[in-house]
């Protein structure tokens, strides 16, 4: 193992997502530390430990009493189980997102957190995005002003997971559409405000396509097994409003009759700037008295990223470190909950929710 990446990470829940993180360690040079696997399926172990020369466990204990730190990547409602057992056996963790699949799950697992010697990460790949970074210099440096309203899309036009899929499933995942994607548009628009206090959240969830029993698409991520295997969200809208008058307008969907968009709309006090996380592009606007009154509209460019590369970099560094890396807290993923929350129960209700 390399000296310089000493410590041995372990996965717990050796699916897809795992895979993809894996190979993204190994990518960026990291591969030395996966060390252990950890899956309720033999068939799941068996593929982990060839494709990654790594032990496998079935239980919790011996697999937390061999490494050093762990990543998460089970279904969300198993997160809750893992991340505490980990945190309690004093280990650094890295969890994907969402933190839970209810609010009550990731208060719990924010309670472990905060009583734990290790640290825990969580998931959310799209802050370490070249653009997205840029834009945050252009805020920090006073380029922006005071940002006040983003308006923050995450759409597909045929995007519905496999049905029958854990992700569609109400009870593994704690919801659909909303949950799954949502949560990345929803953390990156906080992240952009840097997290102000939610006041107020007012929001309406649908399930429009994925529970039909002839639903047309072009390509699926995983194996269609019908509408009866579907039970949760494919398209929510909701506005937030914020203590400090800021506000997000967010609109979010597994398969919608329009064109996908990962496109966030920023507007601040001195220019606004849009953001194509689909392309990595991003425009600043600005409006100056220089010569004349005039419109000026900026191109950014930046260089191609690995997002999942850099974040898995960031909390296997820290791990090696011993500290915590400061960023993708307990407590910010555990405010995106409660937004979450908020948004079902307001659906639910018909009416505004307070926070």
């Amino acid at each position: 193992m390399n000296e310089e990446h000493s410590i041995k990470l372990g996965v717990i829940g050796l699916g897809n997502i795992a895979r993809l993180h894996c190979d993204r360690l190994q990518k960026a040079g990291y591969g030395d530390v996966i060390a252990a696997g950890l899956d309720v399926d033999p068939d799941a172990r068996g593929r982990f430990a060839a494709q990654y020369d790594a032990t496998v466990y079935e239980q919790q204990a011996d697999l937390y009493a061999d490494v050093d730190a762990v990543l998460v990547t089970t279904p969300n409602k198993f997160h809750e189980e893992y991340v505490v057992g980990a945190l309690e056996a004093g280990l650094d963790v890295f969890v994907e997102k969402p933190l839970a699949h209810t609010v009550g799950s990731a208060e719990r697992i924010a309670e472990a957190a905060q009583a734990a010697d290790g640290f825990c990460m969580v998931g959310f790949h799209n802050r370490f995005r070249n653009p997205v970074q840029a834009l945050l210099g252009y805020r920090d440096d006073g380029t922006m002003g005071q940002l006040d309203h983003i308006e923050a899309n995450y759409l597909r036009r045929r995007g519905v997971p496999g049905r029958g899929s854990w992700f569609t499933r109400k009870a593994l995942a704690g919801g659909g559409a909303l949950i799954d994607i949502g949560v990345h548009a929803i953390d990156l628009s906080l992240f952009l405000l840097d997290f102000p206090e939610v006041v107020e959240v007012s929001g309406q969830t649908r399930a429009t396509f994925g529970t039909r029993s002839e639903y047309a698409y072009v390509n699926m991520w995983g194996e269609d097994h019908g509408s009866s295997g579907f039970d949760v969200d494919d398209s929510a809208s909701a506005f937030i409003r914020c203590a400090d008058g800021s506000t997000i307008a967010l609109e979010v969907a597994w398969a919608s009759n329009r064109p996908d968009s990962q496109e966030y709309v920023v507007r601040g006090t001195d220019a606004g700037a849009k953001l194509d996380l689909s392309s990595d592009e991003m425009e600043l606007y600005e409006t100056v008295s220089t010569g004349v009154n005039h419109h000026r509209t900026s191109q950014v460019e930046t260089a191609a990223d690995d997002a999942h590369g850099i974040e898995l970099e960031e909390f296997v560094e820290s791990a090696t470190a011993g500290e915590s890396p400061g960023t993708n807290t307990v407590e910010q993923a555990l405010t995106v909950q409660r937004v979450l929350d908020a948004i079902y129960r307001s659906s639910e209700e018909g009416r505004a929710i307070s926070l």
